[in-house]
């Protein structure tokens, strides 16, 4: 995938055991916000980060998601240990991880997503793509300024 490619569409289902589709997201900015695992620090910070953000991604027509391979129970647990209340993280579960293939981010031999960020536009368009070192934080106010361009 790169910028300009129109994003493959999924649904997938969110913490609360709720359906969340691209599709039903058109008119607004979508950032996928890829991560490998749930419980780990590093995903946890990026999670957390999305939640900490939700008011500016509002006034910038955006909606954020966070996506891994983990199960929707495991996705319930962890929103409610990170007192996440606002942010859907969504669970690539099965078919296993079809949403980071479908991007292009699936680490076939470790069985988990990169660690990554995607803009897709509100006319479903790729805006921009940021694959992260697995260990690495992402500069989110770096994909708010690309957000706000």
């Amino acid at each position: 995938m790169k910028a300009g490619d129109i994003a493959p569409l999924f649904t997938l289902v969110n913490q609360n055991e709720k359906e969340v589709s691209l599709a039903s997201l058109k008119g607004k900015n979508v950032l996928l916000s890829f991560h490998p695992l749930a419980w780990t620090s590093v995903c946890e910070i990026q999670m957390r980060t999305l939640e900490l953000k939700k008011p500016v991604f509002d006034k910038l027509n955006t909606v954020a998601l966070g996506i891994s391979v983990d199960s929707v129970y495991c996705k319930k647990a962890w929103a409610e240990h990170m007192g996440l209340k606002q942010t859907d993280i969504v669970a690539d579960f099965w078919p296993h991880g079809e949403a980071a293939k479908k991007y292009g981010v699936f680490i076939e031999e470790k069985g988990f997503s990169a660690r990554a960020n995607i803009l897709i536009d509100s006319e479903g368009k790729i805006e921009f793509i940021k694959v992260y070192e697995i260990l690495e934080i992402p500069d989110i106010e770096a994909i708010i300024k690309m957000i706000g361009k």
